[in-house]
């Protein structure tokens, strides 16, 4: 007689799911590290090509081993704005797909045969192996791509360890009639579908419910028929994590959730019934068979690509329903939102993504701060109560951008990242806060050129002039440091110090010759000190440009900034040349 099934064995089958789920959350975050966000950025170019999306998903589910975390970063990307909700249709068929290779894994473990080979192709037989190399490499290894591959190898060892532990523990229950009459209960389909979508919801992994089911069926009291609407149910369960993300965050966001929920249940509200036709009324032999890790693993891929092939044509179908069932709320004032950063904390599990998020909320930031500010030097020689009021309103934006990403760059900082992402980070935290020192000058011209209207004065046509010259020289600036930061650009980066010294040398010029005008009674003393605070907050608006513009060159040419600056003043030729150039076509017009 072999040992009967005890409480020791559901010990050993806890054990190993715990072992499984620790593996596999080792192994997706070593991978997510490996590919330092290249598969998950690239979900944000992603175009509306379906094929293209599928492949996406189904190719960055396989390279981090969870479905479900790839829903959960497509809600973070729809909801902080990077990606459109019809964008992740694809991915979410994709995603589906992709999972279902960690079951065929799994299901190596059924291959029988005294070959070397053959036993070497058994998860068990090689897995030692593997966790040997991975911890090897994790001791050896100095450079932090290949200790990731070895956590990877190492996770992947667990993760098989937890699934023999699962397998032996429930070996006893083949001999175990309370085990067989339990059985009988799944062959109600319903209940099937029930089991699977709680268990799955419980452990949220859709990989573990598998592994289980795929250990089960080794005592050969489940078969084909009784097992395919678990897996059924255990495709819904894996919506759990997405739903349970999606909670407080935009509707937009809330719909990818519903999407992948409506995929899994929608095709099993379809394929179930055909089943139980098949096995019921045509008699399908194979539905009565056995079901064992193969079995299991190609009606898990079956299902997942069946649903594909029936949904995938009405992707656009499945974002209305969404938006049918998760209804736009509307503005009390029936207008449109005020720009707004977000920056969901759901990203944070992959960082890589999350300093992708950031970086689109930094470049939105720029775009306003530059708006912003050159509609405040307009507003220096043509006044606008309007935009006067937007350029106030819009300092309030860039106040509220600047809090959160500043906010969430500190919580990226706290993760593991690597040596690029790093100095990402690093770029990004000194140039937000540019970025809102730019806009607080922006609102200080609005209050100059508001304090010169309410009163009624004016500027001479000479002074007005030289605040075109000035301002035509700054908003050069202005487009070149924000255009090397959107780009990343260093060759247009290194074009914004000469020309901050010629603004330096217009401003010391343009106070000289306001001195004069004093002397000569040519102005008032309230003009002028209206005119010295307006050339006060230009200065300071392009030392924050040659800020930006030093932070980019620091950072990527891994230079002292103070150094570089003193080099090129001193010996850089083209430095010279340029600065002459820029100082030659603005002098010449306060001349003219």
């Amino acid at each position: 007689m072999g040992e009967k099934f005890s409480i020791f064995n559901i010990f050993t089958m806890l054990g190993g799911l715990a072992f499984f789920l620790y593996g596999m959350n080792v192994m997706s975050t070593g991978l997510e590290k490996l590919t330092g966000g290249k598969l998950e950025v690239a979900l944000k170019k992603m175009t509306s090509n379906k094929i293209k999306s599928l492949l996406l998903g189904a190719g960055i589910t396989i390279a981090i081993q969870s479905s479900s975390a790839l829903t959960v970063m497509l809600i973070g990307l729809v909801n902080s704005g990077i990606m459109q909700i019809e964008q992740t249709v694809g991915i979410c068929f994709g995603s589906n797909i992709g999972t279902t290779l960690t079951a065929w894994i799994l299901s190596l473990s059924g291959i029988e045969g005294g070959n070397f080979f053959i036993k070497m192709l058994k998860p068990e037989s090689f897995s030692p192996l593997i966790a040997l190399t991975g911890i090897i490499m994790i001791m050896i290894c100095k450079k932090n791509k290949k200790k990731d591959i070895g956590r990877i190898l190492v996770g992947f060892a667990i993760l098989m360890t937890g699934m023999t532990l699962m397998s032996d523990s429930v070996n006893p229950l083949a001999n175990s009639p309370e085990f067989q009459k339990m059985l009988t209960a799944f062959q109600n389909p319903f209940l099937g579908v029930l089991v699977g979508a709680v268990f799955t919801g419980i452990i949220q992994s859709s990989a573990a419910s598998i592994g289980i089911l795929q250990a089960f069926s080794l005592t050969g009291g489940l078969s084909n028929g009784m097992a395919l609407p678990i897996i059924m149910g255990l495709n819904i369960g894996t919506c759990v994590t997405a739903l349970i993300s999606s909670i407080g965050v935009k509707k937009n966001a809330k719909r990818v959730a519903c999407i992948h929920l409506l995929i899994n249940t929608l095709g099993t509200l379809i394929l179930l019934p055909i089943v139980l036709i098949l096995e019921n009324l045509v008699h399908l032999s194979i539905l009565s068979d056995t079901a064992n890790a193969f079995s299991i693993a190609f009606m898990h891929t079956i299902f997942n690509v069946a649903i594909t092939i029936i949904f995938i044509p009405f992707s656009e179908t499945l974002c209305k329903i969404s938006k049918t069932i998760i209804k736009d709320g509307k503005d009390e004032n029936g207008e449109n939102p005020k720009p707004t950063v977000v920056l969901d904390d759901i990203l944070l599990k992959t960082p890589a993504v999350a300093v992708e998020a950031c970086k689109g909320a930094t470049i939105e930031m720029a775009e306003l701060t530059k708006e912003t500010i050159m509609k405040a030097l307009e507003i220096l020689t043509v006044y606008n109560e309007e935009t006067a009021e937007s350029i106030i309103e819009n300092e309030d934006i860039i106040d509220g951008f600047e809090d959160k990403i500043n906010g969430y760059l500190l919580k990226i900082s706290r993760s593991s990242v690597t040596g690029n992402d790093s100095r990402s980070v690093s770029k990004m935290m000194h140039c937000v806060g540019n970025f809102e020192r730019i806009s607080d000058h922006a609102v200080n011209l609005v209050e100059s050129a508001q304090e010169m209207h309410e009163k009624g004065i004016k500027f001479s046509a000479e002074c007005l002039n030289e605040i075109s010259v000035i301002t035509d020289a700054i908003s050069e600036n202005i487009s070149k440091a924000f255009e090397s930061y959107k780009l990343n650009d260093l060759a247009v980066a290194h074009k914004v110090e000469p020309l901050e010294e010629v603004v330096d040398n217009l401003s010391t010029e343009l106070k000289n010759r306001h001195i004069r005008r004093l002397q000569n009674d040519e102005c008032t003393v309230e003009l002028g000190y209206i005119f010295q605070d307006i050339l006060t907050n230009l200065e300071r608006i392009s030392d924050h440009c040659s800020n930006i513009a030093g932070c980019l060159i620091e950072t990527d040419e891994k230079t002292n900034i103070h150094e570089y600056l003193h080099d090129v003043k001193e010996n850089d030729e083209t430095f010279r040349r340029e600065y002459r150039e820029y100082a030659e076509s603005y002098f010449s017009r306060l001349e003219a």
